[in-house]
Formats: structure tokens, C-alpha cells, sequence
């Protein structure tokens, strides 16, 4: 454990892994130590310290070095460092932790990763990390909105020992720590090489402006892909890499490499394209591609971008001396029609007949299975998206059916099963309130955090209905959004998700209530009864409102088809 150092490019990277003697001795060592089992983003960000990618860091950031990293993108020491790399653990764990106490780190399979000196323990100000890192408290934005809502409210901070590097079981040939590739450049004779950073599929645009940079820079080519944790919604990245695979082939023989990157982003736009540089360099790169809107997130609550086009090259290159990795900035290519080739945007003359293709317009035609052009991708990459990302229509997806109790959800949901059983073509489940009360959640009460809970499971099950193609219809109060929120993230990541807001006032539900259960709210025999005396979240914008003291059952279950038809998810 400690710095080594190559012949080629990049500075010192800090080993973190401990010898076998070492290894074994902090496996003795952990079964007297508390453990904290990691989450998917923590086990990204452990990786990437113990593997050196991190260097200089030698662990989770201390609060001196996190608060001057949030103001400034500095560490104590004044070293450039963009991105905080912080321990975040529950309010219990964060209580019974001591500065100086040291941790078993573990994977959620409970196997020993790495052991935690506590140095530093705090509870951070969170809004102002996230203004300071993203620009604006906007929980429009990804890892903002991680950050209020999943992230702990404690901090640890202090030195790794590393134990054992995560197990990936898939493509192992190309998974590369800083100092394999190091090795491998030095072996090839690369002496120049520029990485292209991407979260997404590459297609022919991506493969004219990365062959383009790496020849103004005199260097080869390193596609370096993001396979940790990316934008929610994107897609999955064993479609991604077998897309690479197929499009390295496009590239002159010998020039190109591609290795996989086991990075959490924060999509922080100019700071990530800085945290990038310096990624790359520990993995012995002397260059890197910085396009338009580098890990942009989109954009803000009020629909505008959260960052500016060129922002990210603007800064990167404030920064490049002392980070010592040199930036190639790329302009947005297109397709010029009449010259047959790609472009730059600045390069197109007047009348010029140009062609792009949105991302959202190859993912309107994925799936609507219609054509995509071959001046726009490989036929190999598209043939890959076509397996994983079918036409709508062969899509798994949820129904989720939300409003008061004796709203009519249930009986709607009941009837739209037995229409689409009558359709046939994929199976249908009903995840109806109280048949998941009854068989998924028995021991759960009625508090938020188990009514939450209890939404959390019935999306789960739905994700994994839709994952596999079938459809879901679910049929719980779910009276509150960030919890409906959180159920449609995970769900659109594999298909559809169409929420019912059965919007029947509270009056009309009373007056149905066969078991009474409102009039015991209004008693006070029944505590924290939604619409009574818990409040129910209505959502702003659902994809159907219906009011069924207006319908009744079967045209209501009717209108949820017509608007499925109108989606492309039957037909």
C-alpha cells in the first residue's frame, strides 16, 4: 500500500490496497469492527479510490478538505479537486460512530471491501453543496436531488485500507485499473493518448468527431465509457458496451482501445469535465475530448439548461496546466446532406442541407420500431439497441392507479385486467392495495415510513414485471409524490409507467365507504387516515385523470386503454 509511479505520463498513483498479509490481517481484524454495507453509488466511489483512479485522495474526504472542495475545487493542500467523495451513512449509524474508530466497509453481499479510519465526522450543509457542486439547489437535477433524498445526513471522512476490489462478473477483458492501462500504453508504444468520455451509445457522429480529435492531437485513442452509475433513464450499460464493440471495429487497426470505467458521475457539467481530466490522467491519458455540454444533466425546474454549452471547456480550461492533462474541445457535428459527410456546426454554409438525429428521436423510433438511418449509426449498434429496446408495443409496463380510499382504483384496475387478458399477448398481475397488504407487506403498519415502505415494494415487483415484458397494474392510495416519484424512476428504466390519478372527490368515496373506515377517521378511532387526517399528495401530471363519480368502471378502464393505444403500448 502506497504510491507507484510508471515511466509513462501521469503522476503518482496512490495504491490503497493493502498486500495479502495485509489483507488477511484486516479480515481478522473486521470481525470485531461495526460494518456499513455500501451503497451502489459508495461502492463505485471505493473502487475508484483503492484502484488510485481517485489519486490523490487516500480516502473519503475530511470536512476541511470537503468544505474548501464545495467553495473553491480545492483540497486543503491546494491541489486541484472538483467532485466531493464523501461517506453519507443514516442519522443512527452517524450517532454511534467516533472519530477515530475504524469500520468495516462491505458490499451488499456483506463481502469485506475495504476498512475505514474515521478521521471526520460532520453533517453537511447540503444545500450549499449542492449550489456550490451543481450551480443551483434544483432538484430537477439528478444527483441533487440523490443528494436531499437518498443520501444520508452524516458524513464520515478518513484514510482506506483496501481489502478486496468489487467483484464484476461481466466483461472482465475489458476492465482495466489505472495502472493495467498505464502498462498496456507502455507496452503498445502509446505515448499520446486521448480518452473520450460517454455515457451513452456511440454512433456515427461520436466515431467522426473521436477519429477527428485524435488525429489533430497526433494520438491514440482510448474510448473510456462510464459502466458505475449514470443518468437515471439512460440505458444499460451491457447494451452500451456491446454497441462499443461493435463500432471499435469502425477505427484504422491498432489506434484504438476500449476499456471500461466504474465511475458513479454526479453529472456536475464544467466540475465533472475537470474531475474527468483528472480521472484520465491517472489512467495515464494526455489528453481528453470535451464536447458540448459535458456530463450536462439537462435542464432546471423552469426548463432551462443547467449549465451552457461550452461552459465545461470554458472552465477545464482555466484549470488544464495544473492538472496537467491537455483538453481537445469539440464543437456539435452534423450531417451534411449535400457534402455526403460530418460537419462542424460552424463549418455549415449558407443553404447547406443538413441532417441530425436527436436522442430523443432515436428513441421515438426504437420504439415505434421505425427506420434509422444509416448515415446516423452503424447497423451493428442499432441491431444491439433493437434486442434490449423493442417497439413499444413488445415494452413491459405499469399501470399505477393512485387516489383516496373507495376511489374506485381497485375496480378499475380489475377491469382493465380482464380487457387486456382478452387482448392477450403478454401477462398481466394486479397489485391491487389490499392483496399486497395481505401477501407482500403484512407486518407493516400505517405510519409514512411503512406506507412508503409498502409503495417501495409494490414498485419493486412492478419493475421486475415490466423488466421481463409483462404488465403490472397496481392499485394502492400511495398518497404521497417523491414516493410515486421513486417508483416511476425505477420502473421507466425497463418500459412504461402511466399513472391513474382516480380523482373522485372525498365526499363521493365517503358516501361508498362499505366498512365504515371513514367515519372511525372522523371518530379518531382510526389515527393518520389519508384524506382525513393524513393528506393525500394529488399528482400535477399524471397521464390520465379520471373522476369515477362521473365514469363508471368500464368506461374508465376503457379510457386507460384508448390512452395505452395512444402510447404504442398496445395496439
Amino acid at each position: 500500500m502506497g504510491a507507484f509511479k510508471d515511466a509513462h505520463g501521469g503522476g503518482a498513483l496512490r495504491d490503497l490496497y493493502l498486500d495479502a498479509a495485509g489483507a488477511e490481517a484486516a479480515k481478522a481484524e473486521a470481525r470485531d469492527l461495526r460494518s456499513w454495507d455500501l451503497t451502489e453509488r459508495q461502492v463505485c466511489d471505493v473502487e475508484m479510490l483503492l484502484n488510485g483512479a481517485f489519486s490523490p485522495l487516500q480516502g473519503f474526504l475530511n470536512q476541511g478538505d470537503y468544505e474548501r472542495v464545495v467553495k473553491e475545487m480545492r483540497l486543503e493542500s491546494g491541489v486541484v479537486w472538483p467532485m466531493p467523495i464523501t461517506l453519507d451513512v443514516s442519522a443512527p449509524f452517524g450517532e454511534a460512530t467516533q472519530v477515530g474508530e475504524t469500520l468495516a466497509l462491505r458490499d451488499r453481499e456483506g463481502v469485506l471491501l475495504a476498512l475505514l479510519t474515521v478521521e471526520s465526522k460532520w453533517q453537511p450543509d447540503k444545500e450549499a453543496e449542492a449550489g456550490g457542486v451543481f450551480g443551483k439547489a434544483d432538484e430537477a437535477h439528478p444527483t441533487v436531488r440523490y443528494l436531499y433524498r437518498q443520501a444520508g445526513p452524516v458524513y464520515l471522512g478518513g484514510t482506506l485500507r483496501g481489502v478486496e476490489a468489487p467483484m464484476h462478473y461481466d466483461f472482465k477483458h475489458l476492465r482495466d485499473t489505472p495502472k493495467e492501462l498505464r502498462a498496456r500504453f507502455q507496452k503498445l508504444g502509446w505515448r499520446r493518448v486521448i480518452a473520450f468520455q460517454t455515457r451513452n451509445p456511440m454512433h456515427r457522429a461520436h466515431q467522426e468527431l473521436t477519429y477527428r480529435a485524435a488525429k489533430a492531437a497526433e494520438a491514440n485513442l482510448l474510448i473510456h465509457p462510464v459502466v458505475g452509475m449514470t443518468k437515471p433513464g439512460d440505458i444499460d450499460h451491457y447494451t452500451r458496451v456491446r454497441c462499443y464493440e461493435k463500432l471499435v471495429k469502425a477505427y484504422p487497426e491498432q489506434t484504438t482501445q476500449l476499456s471500461l470505467l466504474p465511475l458513479a458521475m454526479r453529472m456536475g457539467g464544467p466540475r465533472e469535465a475537470v474531475w474527468h481530466g483528472i480521472i484520465r490522467k491517472n489512467y495515464g491519458c494526455t489528453h481528453i475530448i470535451v464536447g458540448r455540454d459535458h456530463a450536462g444533466p439537462g435542464n432546471d425546474s423552469r426548463g432551462q439548461p443547467f449549465f451552457g454549452p461550452y461552459e465545461a471547456q470554458e472552465l477545464f480550461k482555466k484549470y488544464e496546466d495544473e492538472i496537467e492533462i491537455s483538453m481537445v474541445p469539440f464543437h456539435q457535428l452534423v450531417y451534411s446532406q449535400d457534402r455526403a459527410q460530418y460537419v462542424q456546426t460552424d463549418e455549415v454554409s449558407q443553404g447547406e442541407t443538413v441532417l441530425n438525429l436527436s436522442g430523443t428521436e432515436l428513441r421515438r423510433r426504437l420504439a415505434e420500431g421505425l427506420d434509422i438511418p444509416e448515415w446516423f449509426s452503424f447497423p451493428e449498434v442499432v441491431a444491439e439497441l433493437r434486442k434490449t429496446h423493442p417497439p413499444r408495443h413488445s415494452q413491459g409496463f405499469t399501470v399505477f392507479f393512485t387516489g383516496l380510499s373507495g376511489s374506485g382504483k381497485s375496480t378499475i384496475a380489475n377491469a382493465l385486467m380482464v380487457k387486456l387478458m382478452e387482448l392477450g399477448g403478454r401477462p398481466v398481475t394486479l397489485l391491487d392495495g389490499d392483496l399486497v397488504r395481505k401477501n407482500l407487506s403484512s407486518e407493516l403498519g400505517f405510519s409514512k415510513e411503512h406506507r412508503n415502505l409498502n409503495i417501495e415494494r409494490i414498485g419493486y415487483v412492478a419493475s421486475e414485471i415490466t423488466k421481463n415484458r409483462g404488465i403490472a397494474l397496481c392499485a394502492p392510495i400511495a398518497p404521497y409524490a417523491a414516493t410515486r416519484a421513486k417508483v416511476r424512476e425505477a420502473i421507466e428504466r425497463y418500459g412504461g409507467f402511466i399513472e391513474v390519478h382516480v380523482a373522485t372527490p372525498v365526499e363521493v368515496c365517503e358516501q361508498r365507504d362499505r366498512k365504515g373506515l371513514y367515519a372511525k377517521a372522523r371518530a379518531g378511532i382510526i389515527k393518520e387516515f389519508t384524506g382525513i387526517s393524513d393528506p393525500y399528495e394529488a399528482p400535477e401530471n399524471p397521464e390520465i385523470r379520471i373522476d369515477t363519480g362521473e365514469l363508471s368502471p368500464d368506461l374508465a378502464a376503457h379510457r386507460v386503454l384508448v390512452k395505452l393505444e395512444a402510447m404504442g403500448f398496445i395496439r
